[in-house]
């Protein structure tokens, strides 16, 4: 969906509404809807990704898939396992994911660790890899459905984050009033 598109303003219409309704108090579960549209934001990312990518052939799409469920499982085994939410609903589901996968860890270590930009530079991955192959190949041959995929992958990664972010993960997050230290990394004056 485009902005300005009446599903797009629906979607984010109802996000809003939702967080309107909603006080600053941390869940101790986030609601499903809220889970579904973050899980939906990352999905978005790596499918618009993908279908950049396999303009480079299907190997290094799927080599892209493989990474971005290698940094989600990085994610789950470094931090879900020490996090409040482990076991529980948080904002990305991950806290019931990362039980199927991982034991429970030490929730001390996760309020105890630092972190810098370099701790985020995977992440920053999923968007550089696809943008660095979409300029290749809009080298290669000019298309305009490259440049769209290009901007959607921009504005799913800096919008569509900052709403999951800042309205709904962090803005209600019971491990954000414990202690987070994605939290003190970008609190830190600039």
């Amino acid at each position: 969906m485009r902005p300005g598109h009446a599903g797009y303003r629906s979607a984010l219409t109802t996000v809003r509404i939702e967080m309107d309704k909603e006080n600053d108090n941390a869940y101790e579960n986030f609601p499903f809807r809220l889970i579904v549209f973050s899980v939906l934001v990352n999905i978005a990312i790596y499918g618009v990704g993908v279908a950049i990518l396999s303009g480079l052939g299907p190997l290094l799409a799927g080599l892209y898939l493989i990474y971005c469920i290698g940094v989600e499982m990085h994610v789950m085994k470094t931090g879900c396992v020490d996090c409040y939410y482990y076991g529980k609903w948080c904002a990305f589901g991950k806290g019931k994911v990362a039980p199927l996968f991982f034991k429970r860890g030490d929730p001390g270590r996760f309020i105890a660790r630092t972190i810098s930009w370099k701790d985020l530079l995977p992440d920053m991955f999923v968007v550089i890899i696809p943008v660095i192959g979409g300029i290749a190949l809009l080298l290669q041959d000019f298309s305009w459905t490259m440049v769209l995929l290009i901007s959607i992958l921009m504005a799913l990664s800096s919008g569509g984050n900052y709403v999951v972010r800042s309205k709904i993960a962090c803005r209600y997050c019971k491990q954000r009033e414990l202690g987070c230290p994605a939290e003190q990394l970008f609190a830190k004056k600039q």
